[in-house]
């Protein structure tokens, strides 16, 4: 009877631990086979939070086809509503798909001139890719609690400028001692400073930033992720994809 009753003891553990073994089993298959490293990665991305109100539709453009035409496509790197800064003389970043020889020009204003701020003839690009426009060398600053409209047009017929090819966006400037109050604002520029601007939606210091560390960095995908993913929660998908295509690209 004490054997039988063994017996039955060691197969009721048996079935005990097989049952708790499947569940484990089925637990682990339903996560993704994730590497440690990419999840780190991953928590590392930037994470861009809007501010509170928001103006929809402030940008024009923003799509890229990708279409293997002869035209070029330009793209503003803004959220579609006004974006924040901290800086009187901010830098501006957009997209140029190819060269071109259409003559590139940049246009600023705001609500209260119906004349433009400024409108100039950019310098031509000498690669593809992500451009940029330093205010503060072209002798423009921006005031407190204004917003203000900036376009980058491709003139295609200078009789006609209704054929340009136009993109922008919208950028207000928050007084730095006002920002400090509602949020914390980073001024250096390093990797962390791009995660902690985007989350205090300076989204125009954080886009700057990682773009002129690529600009220095130009093979450290870290970098290219972290503009990729502000990107693609901007909606500029294209361009997202773009930069991580050039991973590889740098990588050959």
């Amino acid at each position: 009877m004490r054997f039988i009753a063994d017996f039955f003891l060691l197969a009721a553990l048996s079935l005990i631990l097989a049952v708790s073994g499947w569940h484990t089993s089925a637990a682990a298959a339903d996560k993704p086979d994730t590497p440690q490293s990419v999840q780190q990665n991953d928590l590392q991305l930037p994470i861009y939070s809007p501010p509170k109100h928001v103006t929809p539709r402030a940008r024009v453009g923003g799509t890229l086809r990708g279409a293997e035409g002869n035209e070029p496509e330009i793209v503003a790197l803004v959220p579609d509503h006004v974006g924040l800064t901290v800086k009187r003389t901010p830098t501006l970043n957009w997209f140029l798909s190819k060269q071109t020889t259409y003559p590139l020009f940049f246009t600023l204003n705001d609500a209260q001139n119906i004349l433009p701020i400024y409108e100039g003839l950019l310098p031509a690009p000498t690669t593809p890719g992500v451009q940029s426009i330093d205010l503060k060398t072209l002798g423009l600053a921006l005031e407190p609690n204004v917003q203000y409209r900036w376009f980058v047009s491709a003139r295609r017929n200078p009789d006609s400028p209704s054929q340009d090819i136009v993109a922008g966006g919208m950028i207000e400037r928050c007084e730095f001692s006002e920002c400090l109050m509602i949020t914390s604002v980073n001024t250096t520029c390093d990797q962390n400073s791009v995660r902690t601007n985007a989350m205090a939606s300076m989204w125009y210091e954080a886009i700057a930033c990682v773009s002129s560390l690529i600009d220095q960095e130009p093979k450290d995908p870290s970098l290219r992720r972290m503009r990729a993913a502000l990107l693609r929660q901007a909606g500029l998908n294209g361009v997202a994809d773009w930069d991580l295509k050039s991973i590889q690209a740098k990588s050959n």
